[in-house]
This record gives structure tokens, C-alpha cells and sequence, in this order.
């Protein structure tokens, strides 16, 4: 037994008594497999905080992207909802009212104004839309500039009593054509003209049909010649808009067709276009809507003849709504949208943390090889600054190429870090290999939206699997020593 007694003098140390023991604890016993685990997961779940705030990030991004596209349209046209034309006649009708006088109520007979309107037997419109990019910093808008033509048949229906108005009640010398148009600020040129009943009318300023809550304009006509028999009219006007382009069927038999050198367009609303021919030098679709479908009449006496509109359909909010269940509609969607990609990529962080860690903590457990919490947590930084780097790059080159570069960017800087903690080169390169995987398999899953769950939930199956196997002997209760 060894005397650490200062006056203790030991044969090997001649000149001096016996050095004393080191300063510093002898080494202690290292953590369990299962402790290094909980440690790895605790770690990871920390690290979906910065996960989330990338998320926050993205959709801060996303408003100011949506603010520089409403400034880039401000001035040009609102995304536009085509409606009629329709012909508003007016007639008188007898309304009772009852007032009060002397305390007694006295019920009366009034003349009062109203409208009648009457949708067209048939309805054979074109729409040729001319999109076109514009851009600001960054970001971008998709405008367009339309030109919508029509031939319509107007008749008074043989029925016309059984909406409560006789035909000797239509004051057929003031009738009106009403055609809406969301935000009429979008129309080009001169004033157009119609033809209707071989006369040439210049279209004036005016409330268009309760569809588009007003918003329009009208061409007065003399209407007379229904009494003998249907009126034609044909048409034609240039308009702006930006984002989407939607019809509010109206006819006893409405067929539209739309024309565009656009790629990529979406069809929504409560109809889809019974033929469409999408290439890459554009579509080519067409509407068939029936007043059945629409559940309405030919004939109506609902609009109220003093103007009063709701106005609110006129707002930005209800421009940008979504469509109606009695709306065809076509939108100049951009085939990619970089934020909901990067949205969607940030939603399997979580993994790519998880697969990283665990290979970590297979070469720390198995391999024999000490990985520390910092170096645990400046991996996972790495991998959390794969999504900062997508969506700064995605916003510049578009989302494919910044998906090449801050992937190669990431794989690089972790493979040369993992070589260095993991001691090995080949260790690192076994990293390198594993992240490189990752990405293809997310650029996959992001490509293939509707089989990504599939594909996600099998490779977290072989994951587990191989995790399984390779520490299925392993005492996650053990220590090992250092």
C-alpha cells in the first residue's frame, strides 16, 4: 500500500518525498446505451422549436409575397367574374301598402316600378385570355388581358303570366342590356358596342346584373321586336384581370369557351368544363351549363328597380373568394408553389433529425465512438438550416435548383464534420450517403403528393426495421466504461 505521507521517502524518488495523487477525479462511469437514447430524443424534440419558427418564417414570406403581387396588379384589373348579358325590363305593378292616420290603419293601392329580367334561350360565349408574368424584386404575378365575345337569343317565354307580369305591363321601349363585370376598371379602349336586332348600340356605364352585386355596364334598348319573335344580340369587349377568370352561367343553354396560350391552368367552381385540351402551348376548354342545373328560371322579378346593390362582392376580399357552387372558373395557377413546397419540406424535419441522430447513436453505442450533446446539437442546427437555405434560394432560382444547392451544401458541411467527431472518414462518408438518400426521398415525396404518406410510412418501416436488427443484442441498460 502506497504512504502518501510527506515524510515518506520512496526508494524510486530519491531526492524528494512521494508525488502526490493527480488533482483532477479519476474517470467516471459512462451513461448507459438507454440514457445516451433518451438524450438523442430529447435533443431532437428540442430541436422542433427551430423547426417551427421556419414555418413562421415560411408563411411570413408567403404575406409578402401575396403584398408584392397585389402591388404588382394594383391599377391593371381584379381577378374578374363575367356575368350576362341579361335583359332588365321595367313595368308597373300594383302594391298595396298599409299606413296609419288618426290612429286607423288604411290599407291602399300604389303604382310602384319594378323590373323584370330575362335571361337569354341560349348562350354561345368566347373568352381568349393573353397571360402574361410581371415581375418585382423578387416576386412574381400572373396578369392577363381578355377578349370576351357572345351571341345570345333573348324570347319572351310563351309562361310569361306565371311570373305575374303580362306582357302589356313591360314598358319594352326602356329595356336594358346588363353585363357584369367585377371591377369594370379593367376594361380597355373605346366603349364597345353590341348588336342586337341589327342595330349597333354603344355600350354607357351602368349597373350590371345582381351576380356581380352591380358591377357592370348596359346598353339601352328598344326591345319592342319581342313581341314578334326572339332578339339576337352579339357582342364584344376587352378587359384585365390578374389570377383567375370565372363565368356566372345564365342561360336557358350556356356554352363557354376559353382559349389560352397557359400552361398550367386550374379548373374549380361548381362547374367543370366538359372538353379540355391542355399542351404545353396552352388549353383549350369549354363549358355546357342549363338553366336546370342553375335551378333557376329564365324569367325573374327580384331585382329591385332603385339601385340598391350589395357592394360588397366589389371588395378585394370578395374578389379573391373562393368560387361559387353556380361559377365556372379558370385560374392561371403557377405550377409550382415554392412556399407551399417549403411548407410541406419543413413538415419532415422531424425526420431527417431522427435518422441523423440515430446513426450517431448506433457508432456511439456500437461503434464505440463518444458523440457529445454539442456535437449532437450543431448537427441538428445543419440539418435545420436546410430549410432556411430552400426557401432563401427557392425565392431566387426557383425551388429545384434551390433544392440542389442547399442540399449539397448541408451533405457537404455535415459529412466533413461527422468525419472529424466520428474519427473516420468513411464514418462521415456513411453520414454523406445517409443525408443524400434523405433528400431524394423528400424531393420524391414532394413530387409525388399523393403517394407520399405510402412511400413515407414504408421507408419509416425499413428505418425501424434496420434499428431493430442492428441493436437487437444490445443491453440498453448496460454502462460501458470509457
Amino acid at each position: 500500500m502506497t504512504n502518501h505521507n510527506p515524510d515518506y521517502h520512496d526508494p524510486a524518488y530519491p531526492g524528494g518525498p512521494f508525488p502526490p495523487p493527480p488533482r483532477f477525479a479519476p474517470p467516471s462511469r459512462g451513461r448507459s446505451p438507454g440514457a445516451k437514447l433518451l438524450i438523442a430524443l430529447a435533443l431532437a424534440v428540442l430541436l422542433c422549436i427551430p423547426l417551427f419558427s421556419i414555418y413562421l418564417l415560411n408563411w411570413d414570406r408567403q404575406t409578402q409575397a401575396d403584398t408584392a403581387r397585389t402591388a404588382i396588379v394594383a391599377g391593371w384589373g381584379a381577378p374578374q367574374r363575367l356575368a350576362g348579358p341579361v335583359l332588365v325590363i321595367p313595368y308597373q305593378a300594383q302594391s298595396t301598402e298599409t299606413v296609419t292616420q288618426n290612429n286607423q290603419a288604411t290599407t291602399r293601392v300604389v303604382t310602384v316600378q319594378r323590373e323584370l329580367t330575362l335571361a337569354p334561350d341560349q348562350a354561345d360565349l368566347r373568352t381568349t385570355v393573353a397571360p402574361e408574368r410581371r415581375q418585382k424584386s423578387i416576386y412574381e404575378a400572373v396578369i392577363y388581358t381578355a377578349q370576351a365575345s357572345g351571341d345570345v337569343r333573348f324570347s319572351l317565354p310563351a309562361d310569361l303570366v306565371r311570373s305575374g307580369v303580362t306582357a302589356q305591363q313591360l314598358d319594352l321601349t326602356r329595356a336594358e342590356l346588363r353585363f357584369g363585370l367585377t371591377d369594370p376598371r379593367g376594361l380597355v379602349g373605346a366603349p364597345p358596342a353590341v348588336v342586337a336586332a341589327g342595330r349597333r348600340i354603344p355600350l354607357r356605364p351602368g349597373r350590371g346584373p345582381a351576380e356581380t352585386a352591380g358591377a357592370g355596364f348596359v346598353a339601352p334598348l328598344d326591345a319592342s321586336a319581342l313581341t314578334s319573335g326572339p332578339i339576337p344580340v352579339s357582342f364584344g369587349f376587352a378587359f384585365r384581370g390578374n389570377g383567375w377568370l370565372s363565368l356566372m352561367p345564365q342561360a336557358g343553354d350556356t356554352q363557354w369557351r376559353v382559349t389560352s396560350p397557359w400552361a398550367s391552368p386550374g379548373f374549380t367552381g361548381g362547374f367543370l368544363p366538359v372538353r379540355r385540351d391542355i399542351r404545353d402551348s396552352g388549353f383549350d376548354a369549354t363549358w355546357r351549363v342549363g338553366n336546370l342545373a342553375l335551378g333557376r328560371a329564365l324569367v325573374s322579378t327580384n331585382e329591385p328597380a332603385d339601385g340598391s346593390v350589395d357592394r360588397a362582392a366589389r371588395t378585394p376580399e370578395a374578389a379573391a373568394a373562393a368560387p361559387g357552387d353556380y361559377e365556372a372558373r379558370v385560374d392561371l395557377i403557377s405550377p409550382v408553389d415554392l412556399y407551399a413546397q417549403v411548407n410541406r419540406s419543413v413538415k419532415y424535419g422531424f425526420l431527417f433529425i431522427g435518422f441523423t441522430f440515430a446513426a450517431f447513436l448506433l457508432f456511439d453505442v456500437i461503434g464505440g465512438v463518444r458523440v457529445a450533446v454539442p456535437e449532437y446539437l450543431l448537427v441538428g442546427i445543419g440539418l435545420v438550416l436546410f430549410f432556411v437555405m430552400l426557401l432563401a434560394f427557392a425565392e431566387v432560382i426557383g425551388f429545384a435548383y434551390a433544392y440542389l444547392v442547399a442540399a449539397g451544401a448541408i451533405i457537404g458541411l455535415l459529412a466533413s464534420y461527422s468525419a472529424a467527431v466520428l474519427g473516420s472518414w468513411r464514418r462521415g462518408g456513411i453520414i454523406a450517403a445517409l443525408l443524400a438518400g434523405l433528400y431524394a426521398v423528400l424531393y420524391v415525396l414532394l413530387s409525388l403528393e399523393a403517394f407520399s404518406l405510402l412511400i413515407g410510412s414504408v421507408l419509416l418501416f425499413f428505418a425501424l426495421a434496420g434499428v431493430m436488427y442492428v441493436t437487437r443484442r444490445l443491453d440498453w441498460s448496460g454502462v460501458r466504461t470509457a
